[in-house]
């Protein structure tokens, strides 16, 4: 299998010194409940460090109010009444749905979800299947539309409402709740590939050596270490892929953000060891940027 490795960012988009407002990426971040509000905060402040505009929209209301609190500190994004919502998605280049969408708690006794039993609400509360319709009807309306799956929406929708050529960003758990492979990790990698050709999608399966495949390819993004265990850093993954799909081809940006977050992280280690979180990832981001917009 390929490794990606730092040369192939030569090939990412850059803005032009002459480009005006809004050329340059747009990006909408569907998510949030008062349980998870931190989530997507942390994805829309990495995004709006690539695009020009980062659009923020949530059905629940507290987030509404964490957002609005939020707009006297942080000016770097457009928080959009949950009204509004689709109105900006269609005017944004991709768009990221599930981080801290509330999801189901019920398991089976092996500490995995029953796959296929969602529907039938076997384990399904009522959150879970507000973050299922959320998803699958926004899905439905915009097919044609850069996804970036995340979170509570890849853990709640049902695998055949896919959109073609969208990116799914599974840690290990969520890729067997949402695909149902209950298998080792020995021939993990046949296994993202043949989900991918499947359905027609791109899929980033996050473990310590991130295997992002999509029908025709897959390839192996090394680096990263234990800092990046910690809470909202997948956010930041999904947050950084999202806006790199915004002007890149889908594939090239799930590899190429795999591959950053997991540098920022290294150099991180290399200052301060584990001692660092989500924060402190979406600032050294910039950093790694940098080197190649500049």
């Amino acid at each position: 299998m390929k490794e990606f490795i730092e040369s192939d960012l030569k090939d990412l988009y850059r803005p032009n010194s002459n480009s005006s407002k809004t050329e340059n990426g747009q990006v909408t971040i569907i998510g949030g409940s008062s349980l998870f509000h931190g989530a997507p905060i942390a994805a829309l402040k990495v995004a709006s460090r690539v695009v020009d505009m980062v659009f923020f929209s949530s059905p629940e209301p507290a987030v509404g109010e964490v957002a609005s609190q939020l707009k006297s500190q942080l000016t770097s994004f457009i928080w959009v009444p949950w009204n509004e919502a689709e109105e900006y998605i269609k005017k944004s280049n991709a768009i990221l749905i599930g981080p801290g969408f509330l999801r189901y708690h019920k398991e089976a006794g092996s500490g995995m979800p029953l796959q296929g039993k969602r529907d039938a609400g076997n384990n399904c509360d009522s959150a879970c299947r507000l973050t299922k319709q959320i998803t699958e009807s926004l899905f439905e309306k915009f097919p044609d539309k850069q996804w970036v799956i995340d979170a509570g929406s890849l853990q709640t929708m049902n695998v055949n409402s896919i959109p073609k050529e969208a990116i799914l960003t599974p840690n290990k758990k969520e890729f067997r709740m949402l695909f149902g492979e209950y298998g080792e990790d020995e021939g993990i990698e046949g296994k993202v590939q043949e989900m991918a050709k499947k359905y027609n999608c791109i899929i980033v399966y996050k473990t310590p050596e991130t295997i992002v495949c999509s029908p025709d390819e897959c390839v192996l993004v090394k680096g990263g270490n234990a800092g990046l265990t910690k809470g909202n850093t997948g956010d930041v993954v999904a947050g950084l892929t999202a806006a790199l799909a915004a002007q890149n081809e889908p594939f090239f940006a799930a590899c190429a953000a795999s591959w950053i977050v997991k540098k920022a992280a290294d150099e991180l280690y290399e200052k301060v060891g584990f001692a660092y979180n989500s924060e402190d990832l979406i600032l050294e981001i910039p950093e790694v940027l940098g080197k190649y917009f500049s």
